[in-house]
Order: structure tokens, then C-alpha cells, then sequence
């Protein structure tokens, strides 16, 4: 591995670290599952450099999942909040990005008579209010469940030839997640069910949970599509990003860390499982909901690309903020790439995979 090469001229004496932050969202990653397997914590202790999430980090610091200014930060999450703190300026870099489909749909009520995406003509849907965060300048990216929603419904009535004007976006409760569980996320499905909307954007285990609650149906499959395109949204590319500076003075450990990413993505596919056991708990959901979000063959696709499809997907989702109003100012993505520790990482696993 060419360290060096990578990192002396810029900062011929990096200043050493001995604690790696990392944070992810409670969907199904490689990162996390690394983690979950004492991958991560074992490769960097013989550095004597302490790995922990985000979630894990005294309150003062959880605001850097937002605003990505923290120096010894890597970031696996949804991509709306890592495009809008890149647009403010957050010094980062992309350098991972993957694709799991995590059982978007459009919840009804049962007798609703919704089967298909050209039925939603004309329709009420539910859109999550607008939240106000307590980072001013990180704004514009902390809607999650408004912007998923919008996204969600523009990606299902372009199957159908429509668009957002062919429809009723009605505002409703924003729900918040909490430790127990995301299900509060979806709280449009309270005005599904009081009859005030008639359909509802959801994703993900926690929804699964949350549409069996309260008796609401899929109306619309989203994942049942084949262009990827309708089904870009907040998880889908999801971006690993890296503070730059972590980057230019510790390029090795950037690349360690996408190495133990690898290499439990290629784990996770002959332990099927084994993952869901573990996906229980990373999204706080039961046994079913894991089952139904995310099938049957998510395990074989977990490790992160930067191929050319990705990054035009990702480009589509970054479009999308820019027009609704959910990015401070275009940037140039294709610069914010660096596919560099992704290589070397790739490297390291096939190299070490020959040898086994």
C-alpha cells in the first residue's frame, strides 16, 4: 500500500489519532455489520485507536451527522443530509456508495381500491411538514421524512407518465424517530387512516412495523419496478463520505476501514442469517419486518462501488434537492469523488482472499 505517496506531500508529519468516529443510520450496511463483528474495533486496536458510532459519542458531538465537522468522521448514511452538508461546505469527500433496496412502497387504506401507480392521479398524499433543526446552516437537509416522501411519490408517478402536478401533496405531522423505534417516521399513516390523505410514501423495517400497526395496505411496490431510477431516495445510492482531512493525513486508516467494509460484505453472503440477526437490532425492528423490508437477496449486494451507475443515480437524487429546494447551491459531484481508498481497499481483500 503506497501511503506515502497518497499523503507526505501534503501533511509530511500527519498529527496521530487514537479515536475513528463513524456513523451510519439503522438500515442494513457492511459498515455495521463489521462493526457488529468486532471486525472494526480489531483493526484498529493494535494502533491503539479507538473506533466507535456516532451514536455512541457524548450529545455535543451527534451534530456532526449533519454537518460532517468533525476531522476524524466517516459517514454512512442518508444521502440527503451528506449532499446538503456538502453544498454548505463540509469539507468532504464521497468515497463509497451502495444500493439496497429497503422496501419503498405507497401505503393505502384497504378498501381503497389503489393498485398501481396510475391510480394516484389526482389523489391526496401525504407530506411530511417541514422541521426546523437546531443547526441553522443545516437546515435545508433535516426533513428527512419530507424530502423521502417527495422523492418517493416523484419516482412512482413517473411509472405512470405523471408528476407531482397530477397530484394533492396535503401536509401532515412530521413524526421523529426515537430509540425504540422509527416508526414514529411515518406518522402521515395516522391522516391515511382518519381518511384526511389517501395514500402514503414509507420505507424500510421500521414501516413494515408501522403499516401492520395501524391496518394500512401497499398500494404501490415501488421495489417491484425495475428502473432504478424510480427508486432513488435519502437511502438509495447511500453515500460513504470521509472528512478530508482524515483523508489527506490518515489515508491508510481510511483505507483499513473500507477493507473490514468489504470484507464483511463478502461474509454477509453465505450468512444469510447471521445478518438478519443482526439487522434486528441495527433497525430496531422485529424478525418480520426485516424479512419483508429487505428479502430474500439483499446479503449478496452489500459492499460499496463507485461505479458509473451509482454515481449517475446519486447525480439524479442531488438534482432532485437542487429543484426542491433541499440544497443551499449546486456543487460539482463528479470532483467530490475519490476513488482512491475504495481501490486499495478492493486490493487489500483480494489479496488477502488469495492467500486464505
Amino acid at each position: 500500500m503506497t501511503v506515502q505517496q497518497n499523503t507526505a506531500s501534503q501533511n509530511p508529519v500527519p498529527q496521530a489519532i487514537d479515536q475513528i468516529w463513524f456513523t451510519r443510520c439503522p438500515v442494513p450496511t457492511a459498515t455495521g455489520l463489521a462493526y457488529k463483528l468486532g471486525w472494526l474495533t480489531e483493526e484498529f486496536a493494535r494502533d491503539n485507536i479507538q473506533i466507535n458510532t456516532l451514536q455512541e459519542a457524548p450529545k455535543a458531538l451527534s451534530r456532526h451527522h449533519y454537518d460532517h465537522d468533525l476531522n476524524s468522521l466517516i459517514r454512512e448514511g442518508g444521502n440527503l443530509l451528506a449532499l446538503a452538508a456538502k453544498a454548505q461546505g463540509a469539507p468532504t469527500k464521497l468515497i463509497g456508495l451502495t444500493w439496497i433496496d429497503e422496501w419503498q412502497a405507497i401505503l393505502v387504506r384497504p378498501d381503497s381500491g389503489i393498485t398501481q401507480p396510475d391510480h394516484l392521479k389526482g389523489l391526496r398524499l401525504a407530506l411530511p411538514e417541514f422541521i426546523d433543526h437546531p443547526i441553522p446552516s443545516h437546515v435545508r437537509g433535516s426533513s428527512i421524512a419530507r424530502g423521502m416522501s417527495l422523492q418517493g411519490y416523484k419516482g412512482a408517478l413517473k411509472i405512470a407518465g405523471l408528476t407531482l402536478d397530477d397530484v394533492k401533496l396535503v401536509e401532515v405531522a412530521s413524526g421523529r424517530g426515537n430509540r425504540n423505534g422509527l416508526g414514529e417516521l411515518w406518522a402521515g399513516l395516522d391522516a391515511l387512516v382518519a381518511g384526511d390523505v389517501d395514500a402514503v410514501y414509507v420505507k424500510g423495517a421500521s414501516a413494515v412495523d408501522a403499516a401492520k400497526r395501524v391496518g394500512a395496505v401497499v398500494g404501490i411496490d415501488l421495489d417491484s419496478y425495475p428502473d432504478l431510477s424510480t427508486r432513488v431516495n435519502n437511502g438509495t445510492p447511500r453515500p460513504i463520505t470521509v472528512h478530508q482531512d482524515l483523508l489527506d493525513n490518515h489515508f491508510d486508516l481510511v483505507v483499513r476501514f473500507l477493507y473490514q467494509t468489504l470484507r464483511a460484505a463478502d461474509w454477509a453472503k453465505n450468512n444469510l442469517k447471521g445478518v438478519r440477526d443482526i439487522l434486528e437490532s441495527e433497525t430496531r425492528s422485529g424478525e418480520e419486518g426485516v424479512a419483508t423490508a429487505y428479502g430474500d437477496d439483499f446479503h449478496l449486494q452489500l459492499a460499496p462501488d463507485l461505479s458509473q451507475e451509482r454515481i449517475e443515480l446519486f447525480r439524479q437524487q442531488k438534482n432532485f434537492m437542487l429543484v426542491h429546494g433541499l440544497l443551499d447551491k449546486d456543487f460539482d459531484l463528479d470532483s467530490w469523488v475519490d476513488d482512491r481508498p475504495l481501490r486499495e481497499a478492493e486490493q487489500l481483500l483480494h489479496k488477502y482472499q488469495a492467500v486464505a
